[in-house]
């Protein structure tokens, strides 16, 4: 698949450890983390920017491909190579350095390699955290490459937010190594250019290094399951949050029945809290934190949880039906075990949508009553972000389903979700899982022409050389 002479080339340049070629030793590179598996002619784990340069400017010069992989916690087949055995996978795992912190300026300057937990044990002990809180455990230079968001997006914003610097090393046959290091908060000196880098899949560079925003650690939570009296009521109920809360809100999630019920039958050690064992139609997380410790005389949050639940429940138009405060340990825990739930419930096709926020109810509305006209037998299995207007709309089929070998089947059904989504209700067709090769199809759709010429325009210009899944 690939000729002997660059497999000699890349281990002189990476070492034993630094490359792989057995297919046992590659087959966790190769499959993804939802169902997509390649082949790769080989795996490039190089420890350094420099050793990183070295291997992409000689794929380069010899008409390599590249794919790099981040964690490979990806869901749109954006990190495993195809089944053709030509490509290479740059991995990132080894890029675990620096570790640099500057207490002073909440900053840290990483290794993209690093997880995004290990980072945070790393911090635990300075008060301080990189505030994207997600299910999975990705690497950093996965989570810049994409943009993630996550729970607590609401009061931390993403990845782009909290991204000061980048150290990139481009496709050309110079393996150029471009240093968008600052860790300046402010600087408008001319374009920032590690914008350009963020969210789009890798595809015009390979972050190595880069400098992340930390933030106070809280010190302080609580949470709630609430039960809006309808579904029609959830937008009513975030801004009631929003407006008696301010800033103390950082999560407000979205969780529908089928979810919840995946959620608990798949783990059995979570506890049901809802009276009589019945999971409600549809149900949010609410969380309210504090950075600073307790003070004498302080309200405890729980407190003020429970005052501002109070008064929303006495309002005219009723929008919270029941409440449920509760430890924040027990009611994070059911939120994240809703993905392996849904996805251990039968066949799972993932959506990662965005909307307005007051269009994500009207959307899923609309998809619970036409879901049964268009796909029989499809369930729908939503949760998402609801106070950034995310959601992930999961689709389960049944395992012994005959569809699922029918590949036409999961084509017209994300073809006709995507349309609805985006031409009905004006969301995106990723909200923050950015595109790999499950998402071409809809980049090219529904991207117009002119910004697919400007981003060809600048793939050329940054990385000429073939690198990743995705063609801008």
């Amino acid at each position: 698949m690939i000729e002997a002479r660059h497999i000699e080339a890349l281990t002189n340049l990476l070492g034993e450890k630094g490359l792989l070629t057995a297919s046992g030793d590659m087959a966790a590179y190769e499959t993804g983390a939802r169902y997509d598996k390649g082949r790769a002619a080989f795996v490039a784990r190089p420890a350094s920017t420099a050793e990183t340069s070295a291997v992409v400017a000689y794929c380069v010069q010899n008409g390599i491909a590249l794919v790099p992989q981040s964690g490979n916690t990806g869901l749109v087949s954006g990190s495993t190579p195809d089944d053709s055995g030509r490509q290479g996978v740059l991995s990132l795992d080894r890029l675990t350095a620096p570790f640099e912190l500057d207490r002073v300026n909440r900053s840290v300057k990483a290794g993209a390699g690093l997880r995004l937990s290990d980072l945070n044990g790393k911090l635990e002990d300075t008060g301080l955290f990189f505030p994207i809180d997600l299910g999975a455990d990705p690497r950093l230079g996965g989570m810049i490459a994409t943009n993630t968001g996550g729970s607590r997006f609401l009061r931390y914003g993403d990845v782009r937010r909290n991204t000061l610097g980048l150290t990139i090393v481009l496709a050309d046959e110079a393996g150029t190594v471009l240093d968008l290091s600052s860790d300046l908060r402010k600087n408008n000196t001319g374009v920032d250019w590690k914008q350009l880098f963020i969210g789009t899949s890798g595809a015009f560079g390979i972050v190595t290094e880069c400098v992340l925003n930390l933030e106070p650690a809280p010190k302080q939570s609580a949470t709630a399951l609430l039960v809006p009296s309808s579904r029609e009521q959830v937008a009513t109920l975030l801004v009631a949050m929003e407006d008696a809360l301010g800033g103390y809100l950082s999560a407000f999630e979205g969780m529908s029945d089928n979810a919840i019920s995946a959620a608990l039958d798949h783990v059995p050690s979570l506890r049901n809290p809802f009276q009589g064992g019945i999971v409600p139609d549809f149900v949010i997380l609410a969380e309210i934190s504090r950075s600073t410790p307790p003070r004498e005389g302080e309200q405890p949050l729980d407190a003020v949880l429970e005052e501002v639940l109070a008064t929303i429940w006495e309002r005219d138009d009723a929008p919270l039906a029941d409440a449920f405060v509760g430890p924040p340990h027990e009611i994070w825990a059911l939120r994240h075990a809703l993905s392996e739930g849904v996805k251990h419930s039968g066949r799972l096709i993932a959506f990662d949508l965005s909307f307005r926020r007051g269009d994500i109810m009207p959307f899923l509305a609309h998809m619970k009553v036409q879901m049964p006209e268009h796909f029989e037998d499809v369930t729908i299995c939503d949760f998402g972000h609801i106070g950034d207007g995310g959601v992930h709309f999961n689709l389960v089929v049944a395992k012994n389903d005959p569809r699922i070998a029918d590949p036409d089947f999961e084509a017209d059904l994300r073809a006709w979700v995507f349309s609805v989504a985006v031409e009905q209700f004006g969301g995106s067709f990723s909200a923050e899982h950015a595109i790999g090769r499950k998402n071409q199809v809809f980049y090219d759709q529904y991207t117009p022409e002119k910004i697919r010429e400007l981003a060809a325009g600048l793939k050329t210009i940054t990385s000429p050389a073939t690198l990743g899944a995705i063609t801008f």
